[in-house]
């Protein structure tokens, strides 16, 4: 917590002991059902509260979701506030979310998410390197079984598994190339088949 959000807190808490003391002071006659209403008030209050902290999550998570036409075999993703194109697939039946990258070669996979869809990270050699924005990285060469976003799907797919640390899995040319137009307008990207 950073010391703005502890005055914030502070001050919300000074405030709080204020108008709790006045409204004890005002309704001493009462008190048993203004205790009532006081405490459904604050349930009120916490509530909002709660609904402001998670808006920005609830927000995000509904407002950038990936909608797929299988019929036409078009994907529209929507840019996040971030500026990024993100889109979840399912590698081996398991959900994996990923960064497009159009600057990246390949479909590269953190450990962390090579071991959800089912990889043995100790059964592959990361034998390979390849060239990263933060120098060169060891990676393993896999096969990943299916590569799925709702009706569209893909076998025998080629990723790499990444040694280091990334913030996220890259979705690169390897697989985007599936695509016949790739198309970035109006903060969407559209991916056709």
């Amino acid at each position: 917590m950073s010391s703005e959000d502890t005055g914030r807190l502070i001050y919300l808490v000074i405030l709080a002991c204020v108008v709790g003391f006045w409204f004890f002071v005002q309704n001493r006659d009462s008190l048993n059902k203004k205790l009532q209403q006081a405490s459904v008030w604050g349930l009120i209050f916490v509530g909002t509260i709660a609904g402001f902290g998670l808006w920005g999550d609830i927000r995000q998570n509904s407002a950038y979701i990936a909608s797929v036409d299988a019929e036409a075999g078009s994907i529209t993703v929507p840019r996040a506030r971030d500026g990024h194109y993100y889109l979840t697939l399912k590698l081996n039946d398991k959900p994996v979310r990923f960064v497009i990258d159009t600057g990246a070669s390949d479909m590269v996979l953190r450990r962390e998410d090579a071991e959800a869809a089912g990889i043995d990270l100790a059964a592959i050699s990361f034998h390979r390197s390849a060239m990263t924005a933060n120098g060169a990285v060891r990676v393993a060469p896999v096969t990943l079984d299916s590569v799925a976003i709702g009706d569209i799907t893909d076998r025998n797919v080629r990723a790499s598994v990444n040694d280091g640390v990334m913030d996220s899995s890259l979705l690169g040319m390897s697989y985007l190339q599936r695509y016949s137009r790739i198309e970035i307008a109006g903060g969407k990207l559209v991916l056709t088949r």
